[in-house]
């Protein structure tokens, strides 16, 4: 499973991307249509697009009018925006492993559907679960959730009712079989460390730039770390490098600060 780091390129944001960025942040009052359509253009899109962007949303529920002109996040969004904004906390859902595993049986919940099929990998993929066998995702059972409140999480974000969850102590393996071999630790360590150089290096840069551009800048760069966050797997240090991705985290709180001050700056 690799997480390589690649900043996100510009000519990659769409506007429902970019919309749904600006509006998720913890504590963001609501925006005007203006604000964002001044966004938008920083990426080059049209106040056209970014309107459509908007009306789409509302329609979806991920966003709410709450007066001519002005958005919020809107109900249905709510969830999924809880889960991807905690970047922050996320050393700390961990404990210590013990060499347990948790398993997320799918093979019953057929493929034919495909909304159904991509918003079970999305919930998947956000806690970690790597696809051992063809209806069989595992992860490490290091996360301090129980194993209720583990399902619970992921039928918020879309994993299905029918889904079975069950906690694996022992396991017998065939020849060559080795699930801590599903993570790679080396994509794992050159991802927390490419995140880490590139906040660095987009910091010295932005301090350079013009407004537009640093708030450009940052928002490409952070929005893919705190993707990178978001996607980590939390694994146990027998797997993975808890204490590099760590550091990761620490370095994002302050980016993200500095980013913050960036946008601030464009009014």
């Amino acid at each position: 499973m690799s997480l390589r780091f690649k900043p996100t390129a510009a000519e990659d944001v769409s506007a429902r991307t970019l919309v749904l960025s600006l509006m998720s942040v913890p504590g963001r009052r609501p925006q005007t249509l203006a604000y964002l359509s001044r966004a938008g253009s920083l990426f080059g899109m049209e106040p056209t697009a970014i309107r459509m962007a908007v009306t789409r949303l509302v329609k979806e529920g991920l966003l709410e009018s709450v007066d001519r002109g002005v958005y919020a996040t809107g109900p249905k969004a709510a969830a999924f925006t809880a889960e991807i904004s905690d970047w922050r906390g996320a050393p700390a859902r961990t404990r210590p492993w013990t060499g347990g595993w948790i398993g997320v049986i799918t093979n019953h919940l057929g493929r034919t559907d495909r909304k159904d099929l991509r918003a079970r990998m999305r919930a998947l993929r956000l806690y970690g679960f790597a696809q051992a066998e063809a209806g069989l995702w595992v992860r490490p059972d290091n996360l301090r959730q129980s194993l209720t409140q583990l399902r619970a999480a992921l039928l918020r974000i879309g994993l299905q009712e029918d889904a079975l969850l069950v906690a694996i102590s022992e396991t017998a393996m065939p020849a060559g079989v080795n699930w801590r071999n599903l993570w790679s630790t080396d994509d794992l360590k050159a991802t927390y460390e490419g995140a880490i150089a590139a906040m660095r290096a987009s910091r010295k840069a932005a301090a350079s730039l013009p407004p537009d551009a640093a708030a450009r800048e940052t928002l490409l760069v952070g929005q893919s770390v705190i993707r990178t966050i978001n996607l980590d797997p939390l694994l146990p240090d027998d797997i993975g490098d808890a204490a590099l991705f760590r550091q990761m985290v620490t370095e994002m709180d302050a980016y993200d600060a500095f980013g913050r001050s960036c946008w601030e700056r464009l009014g």
